[in-house]
């Protein structure tokens, strides 16, 4: 799977102030609303085809780290199987900068997903799609480099707020994040993603929720929408729970 778009390619050799103009253009050319051909009813972790036909192919991409080195890993499911597993491992070129991840974690990404013989309809990322201080996160990033639907799911929230508060919500519960003034290029108010209690014990509600927003062509409920059909019952979407557990294996043959 190539770039459609490489002139977004997250550089990692560029100044922090060129870091952030690219992501200003990156979050300009993002689409947040839902352009996809397939229909979000189908996505789910049923087995064999769906009433309508084939079910769509979901991406998950997470990673796992080697010193400074990225062990990069996509994992591609139709419903709950898995059809493709691809890794690549390269170079860490910077540190860790909060809302610069893409910089860092791009390039080893990007090295995976040219390793990729399917074509996503789409595709879910371990971190922050909109919820990010310029609109502009590794799943937006990445999506518009690829122009491939893109949900981001984050454990943390890295900007923004909640409509209401999340402590001890059961399983199923939502409510928008909203930018404020720290999200640079979004007005205050504006929804730019979903707190989505995915899991929750009935007796100890400890779970904390997940922090989902788009990527690129798809809007901000339906990417909450997507990622509830996708968990199963666990608290991670399945793509980036196997994409995770692959990352760790690969990890494990080059230790």
């Amino acid at each position: 799977m190539r770039p459609a778009n490489p002139e977004f390619l997250p550089d990692p050799a560029l100044s922090r102030e060129e870091m952030e103009d690219l992501q200003f253009e990156v979050a300009d050319a993002a689409e947040w609303t839902d352009a996809f051909e397939f229909d979000p009813a189908e996505v789910s972790l049923g087995t064999g085809a769906s009433l309508t036909g084939e079910r769509p192919l979901v991406a998950g991409v997470d990673q796992a780290f080697l010193d400074e080195e990225a062990v990069s890993a996509i994992v591609v499911m139709r419903g709950g199987e898995v059809v493709e597993r691809v890794h690549a491992v390269t170079d860490l070129d910077i540190p860790y900068v909060p809302g610069l991840l893409s910089f860092r974690e791009g390039g080893p990404i990007v090295a995976a997903f040219e390793e990729l013989d399917s074509d996503p309809d789409l595709v879910v990322f371990d971190g922050s799609g909109r919820i990010h201080f310029r609109q502009a996160g590794l799943a937006t990033h990445l999506g518009v480099v690829f122009d491939v639907p893109s949900v981001g799911v984050a454990k943390n929230l890295l900007c923004g707020r909640t409509t209401e508060e999340t402590d001890g919500r059961p399983e199923g519960w939502r409510t928008e994040v909203l930018a404020d003034d720290s999200v640079e290029n979004a007005a205050a108010g504006d929804p730019i993603g979903h707190a989505y209690q995915s899991r929750q014990y009935d007796s100890e509600p400890i779970i904390n929720p997940l922090y989902v927003s788009p990527g690129h062509r798809v809007s901000v409920a339906t990417a909450t929408d997507l990622v509830s059909r996708l968990c199963g019952g666990y608290k991670l979407p399945e793509p980036t729970r196997e994409a995770d557990a692959y990352a760790e294996e690969a990890k494990g043959e080059y230790v």
